[in-house]
């Protein structure tokens, strides 16, 4: 089993991107130009590499390789974009892999790109990129080419030697173990081992509600391959497991007028294998509130008014200041009940709220987690 970690710091020891790896500080699939961009390198990794993985590491700056990370990323329906925009679409796989030195809510992302030995082009246009078109990688650059010569295989052997010197072993999971639950003492850790292989760690604040426990601000990571496959700042998640499975459920608060009920959002299943592999089974089960249309308009315009004052930097009256905390739930909710325009309102709220309150921005980003999952779902 491959340490993700130790995977990132050899990928990081060849100081150039090459045609197997990139780096990137940030990559934004919400947008258009975001999303052709990540859709080009994925192309190129793919038809570059036909006899092995490839690589794209998210959270690095690309002068100095310092790791700076990036937000915990858990949209595990990324392959439906692969799919939806690629023809012969390699696996794609995307991870949060913590590092010690930083933050809790940041991690680096590693996006593997597993080929299938066909050549991949783009399906349709999409930003500046043409239907049909099909990507290399030019030493460090994703570039269109027209395909007319034999792809030669020249990086399946370093791949391989990188893979083999990143395995994990029983010091690295143990000090992985240590580190969690020495990191998350404050937060009831735990840890589990499944199928006398897996080690799991998980941690959260607990939250009793009419006999059933409930954990806040949780963490989870299967130390073995040192990824986090889930971590949340404000939801509700309930938790239970098996001697084969580790199960996840995630509630999100919504309502209005300070009404409000936990809905369940997304079921997370994690099954281990008697040998050695495990699966994640992610199923949305997210039914949007609905609410009376009049009312919504009211809201809905009354939160542009806020959006407005927010974008002149103008004075807040107290009920508006009162209002901006859900401002980002509400306008959800909107867009969940048919207001289409509210979704360009929430791009147009986030660096206006980053301003303004750095707790309200953090709620936006939950926010926006929930509505990427129904997206593209």
């Amino acid at each position: 089993m491959i340490n993700k970690r130790l995977l990132i710091k050899h990928l990081l020891a060849h100081n150039d991107e090459n045609s197997f790896y990139d780096k990137k500080r940030k990559i934004n699939i919400s947008q258009k130009e975001g999303k052709a961009k990540f859709l080009k390198h994925v192309c190129a990794l793919s038809n570059s590499n036909p006899k092995n993985n490839s690589f794209i590491v998210i959270g690095v700056e690309d002068e100095d390789n310092r790791i700076i990370g990036v937000d915990f990323f858990d949209d595990s329906k990324i392959q439906n974009l692969i799919n939806a925009y690629l023809n012969n679409p390699p696996i794609v796989q995307y991870e949060n892999i913590p590092f010690p030195h930083l933050p809790d809510d940041k991690v680096v992302g590693l996006v593997t790109i597993r080929p299938n030995d066909e050549i991949t082009s783009l399906r349709k246009n999409i930003w500046k990129y043409y239907g049909g078109s099909v990507f290399f990688r030019d030493g460090s650059i994703s570039m269109p080419k027209v395909f007319d010569i034999e792809i030669k295989d020249v990086n399946s052997k370093i791949v391989a030697a990188i893979e083999n010197n990143a395995q994990n072993s029983i010091e690295l999971t143990l000090d992985g173990v240590f580190d969690f639950m020495n990191k998350r003492q404050d937060f009831s850790p735990q840890y589990k081992v499944f199928k006398e292989y897996f080690v799991l760690c998980w941690s959260g604040a607990k939250k009793h509600v009419k006999n059933e426990l409930f954990f806040s601000r949780v963490d989870i990571e299967l130390i073995n391959e040192q990824v986090r496959l889930f971590y949340s700042a404000l939801d509700e998640v309930s938790i239970s497991y098996t001697e084969d499975t580790f199960k996840i459920i995630e509630y999100v608060r919504l309502g209005l007028y300070q009404s409000y009920k936990y809905y369940q959002l997304e079921e997370t299943i994690i099954h281990f294998e008697n040998n050695g592999n495990y699966s994640i089974e992610v199923n949305l089960i997210f039914e949007p509130p609905q609410f009376d249309k009049k009312v919504l308009h009211h809201i809905y315009n009354a939160n542009n008014t806020i959006l407005e004052k927010l974008k002149k930097k103008l004075e807040l009256s107290k009920i508006e200041t009162d209002d901006l905390k859900n401002l980002a739930a509400s306008y959800l909710i909107c867009y969940l009940n048919g207001f289409d325009l509210a979704l360009q309102k929430l791009e147009d709220l986030k660096p206006h709220l980053k301003r303004f309150n750095l707790e309200l921005y953090y709620s936006f980003k939950e926010t926006m987690r929930i509505l990427r999952k129904v997206k593209y779902s």
